[in-house]
């Protein structure tokens, strides 16, 4: 695992001086750093016993440790990479004395500084405080980020492969849209389709934003919605991603049930020409996030639709669907070759039709590179 080698020294390296110890539980923060792949979440908790301790502990100058319970390195089949130590707690042994172990191992301060993931349990840090009460936290995700802003020539192609496998899916979709089919159809079969792809699953939960003069918006009602019949006429917004090689991708495009209206239409180019708006000021030196934002927001608003881009043009993407920085108003971060982002307007309009799109574009010299480019006409179903 050279990769995970050169991370976890790059990780060691940032982590002089700002921490005494890191721990790294199973996590997006862990897969980036040694390659230990994480699971599609679930959504009731499996636990196993003493798992408070489960994942990398990883001090300055000093070989890192993955701890893992016996039923998480068993059943998760998972290893430590070359020049970790790996060690697996018994379902009898004692957690906090193994690492008691760990810490006297790392020859730690009286006081010391502690770095934690963000997305680490509250019971990790609770145990760690009892073991340690006079440790300082901080958030160790924070330091990891400063490895994982630029993505490398590697992560690229990950993506453009995620990319693909996105597109492929939705492509092996369209034929099988009908009238009457309700939400859930569609969800399920999207999903289905990215798993013939050879993809782990959605790397969000896969969604439908649909609207039309009797098919009213409905936001954050996934319950109700997907019981709905798609019948004409109505615009159906996809937002969805397949995973690959630990990276997350994230697309949209519309499809219109039955014969679009000039409306629709007019919605739909705007956001087309937004977006290309968007990924042509993606570049290097020339534009900070938040400009780039303005410069394709003011498509949508110089057409009267304003109100209706009801959020922000697009988020870092990469090991996670979201992350830092973001394309939209009060970020000044400036940018970076190999920076890597959605690039996703839209016109979302309650009781009329809506029109979305969105693609994941690198930051590059003279513009941005999308590495999706498919379906960008309107694409109906007539039937």
């Amino acid at each position: 695992m050279p990769v995970a080698a050169e991370r976890v020294a790059a990780f060691q390296e940032l982590l002089g001086g700002r921490a005494d110890l890191a721990f790294i539980p199973l996590s997006t923060d862990l897969h980036y750093l040694f390659g230990i792949a994480r699971d599609i979440p679930k959504y009731g908790v499996t636990l196993h016993p003493g798992d408070w301790l489960e994942g990398a502990w990883v001090a300055p100058g000093h070989p890192p440790v993955l701890a893992l319970p016996r039923m998480t390195a068993e059943f998760g089949g998972r290893g430590a990479p070359e020049g970790t130590e790996l060690r697996v707690l018994g379902d009898w042994d004692d957690p906090a004395a193994l690492v008691r172990e760990l810490v006297a191992k790392f020859k730690l301060p009286a006081k010391p500084r502690i770095a934690v993931s963000d997305r680490a349990h509250a019971d990790s840090v609770v145990h760690i405080q009892q073991l340690l009460p006079d440790a300082v936290f901080c958030s160790a995700t924070a330091i990891i980020r400063e490895l994982r802003l630029i993505k490398s020539d590697e992560e690229i192609a990950l993506m453009r492969e995620a990319g693909r496998r996105t597109e492929a899916a939705f492509a092996a979709m369209l034929p099988k849209l009908r009238f009457g089919m309700t939400e859930l159809d569609v969800v399920a079969e999207i999903d289905y389709q990215m798993k013939r792809q050879d993809s782990l699953g959605p790397t969000f939960t896969t969604t439908l934003y649909n609207s039309g003069p009797n098919h009213p918006l409905m936001l954050g009602r996934r319950l109700d919605s997907w019981k709905r019949k798609i019948e004409s006429p109505v615009s159906v917004l996809f937002d969805f991603g397949a995973s690959h090689g630990g990276l997350c991708y994230d697309y949209g495009r519309t499809v219109h049930f039955g014969e679009p209206s000039a409306e629709q239409i007019k919605v739909h180019a705007l956001v087309i020409q937004a977006q290309r708006a968007g990924i042509a000021a993606l570049k290097l030196g020339e534009a900070t996030c938040e400009q780039v934002d303005a410069i394709a927001r003011q498509v949508i608003e110089e057409a009267g639709y304003g109100p209706n881009f009801r959020h922000r043009l697009g988020h870092g993407i990469g090991w996670d669907v979201h992350e830092p920085p973001f394309l939209t108003k009060g970020d000044t971060t400036v940018l970076r070759d190999g920076m890597m982002f959605t690039v996703e307007p839209s016109i979302l309009q309650p009781t009329s039709f809506s029109a979305r799109t969105e693609d994941v574009v690198v930051a590059r010299p003279g513009g941005g590179e999308r590495l999706t480019a498919g379906f960008q006409d309107l694409i109906v179903v007539s039937s």
